[in-house]
């Protein structure tokens, strides 16, 4: 019972001590914040985390507020504690990280859109290499077709002058300015006899092939391993044989003259390249083959 009495004293004293020092603090308080409400922000900071960690270590709860901290030696004095200090700094340091937050998301935005435009800038020239690359590929193809179309119309202006000058008899070579390269009855594994059954004339494909000598159309068509060719028989009797052709340009029963355009040099049927392969012919048919040369030479003609 006496400690319970003596626990019962102490605990009013205790009441009475607290209450005196409330007020007190409260009166100082008050009038430190009045004198010093100017005071600068990290001034008040400062005060307000003071005055919470004080309170946290003397564990007082309920009304009672932090008494003042006097400042040290030659300070400036402006040590006023309070929660409301320590709540100013609460925002201070919340706006800082919001505004530091945003300085990094402009950081980052302005980061993105410049590698944004980085990429749409690569990807544009890109395109634009691209497009110079189909430009110059369709130049160098629109040149060789024109180099082509100028080779064959000197080989139309030279079968044309070369059929001017066509001998007495009326015949010509079949491909004008053009030397000859296998010869008649050369050995080689390339044809069925054994043998070559012709002379060839080597030119570009589309090459005019003119008739060597004035006669009639015989045959125009696939002719096997000779590919597209022509036989005509002529005045004479005696037939000449175009094999190889990329294009024909007459038809069976068709007369024609000497150095008139039959056809066209290709590389149909056996053929390893753009030639023409032509014979002279005692009969219509494969077999009855003779030199061509010596038959051309007999009309005046020199290849």
């Amino acid at each position: 019972m006496a400690f319970t009495r003596a626990t019962a004293q102490l605990t009013e004293k205790l009441n009475d001590t607290l209450t005196r020092a409330t007020g007190k603090l409260t009166e100082t308080t008050e009038a430190l914040v009045e004198k010093h409400r100017h005071a600068g922000r990290a001034t008040r900071a400062r005060v307000g985390l003071a005055g919470a960690a004080a309170l946290a270590a003397t564990g007082v709860v309920g009304a009672v507020a932090t008494p003042a901290i006097a400042a040290p030696e030659g300070g400036s004095g402006t040590y006023a504690l309070g929660f409301v200090q320590a709540a100013a700094s609460g925002d201070t340091i919340a706006d800082e990280i919001k505004a530091q937050a945003q300085a990094q998301q402009r950081v980052a935005d302005a980061a993105r859109k410049a590698a944004e435009a980085e990429k749409a800038a690569e990807a544009e020239k890109a395109a634009e290499a691209e497009k110079a690359a189909e430009e110059r590929a369709a130049k160098a193809a629109k040149a060789e077709k024109a180099a082509e179309e100028r080779a064959a119309k000197a080989a139309d202006d030279r079968a044309e002058r070369s059929a001017e000058r066509r001998s007495a008899s009326g015949y010509v070579d079949p491909v004008a300015g053009v030397d000859t390269t296998t010869t008649y009855k050369q050995a080689g594994s390339s044809w069925s006899s054994g043998k070559h059954s012709g002379i060839d004339f080597p030119a570009n494909t589309g090459t005019a092939v003119r008739s060597v000598g004035p006669g009639t159309v015989v045959t125009v068509g696939w002719g096997g391993a000779y590919g597209n060719q022509i036989v005509i028989r002529h005045d004479d009797g005696k037939y000449t044989q175009y094999a190889h052709l990329s294009a024909t340009k007459v038809s069976p029963g068709q007369k024609v003259d000497g150095g008139q355009r039959i056809g066209s040099v290709g590389s149909t049927g056996n053929s390893t390249g753009p030639h023409l392969h032509f014979e002279a012919r005692t009969g219509a048919y494969y077999g009855s083959d003779f030199n061509p040369i010596t038959y051309l030479a007999s009309k005046g003609v020199d290849v």
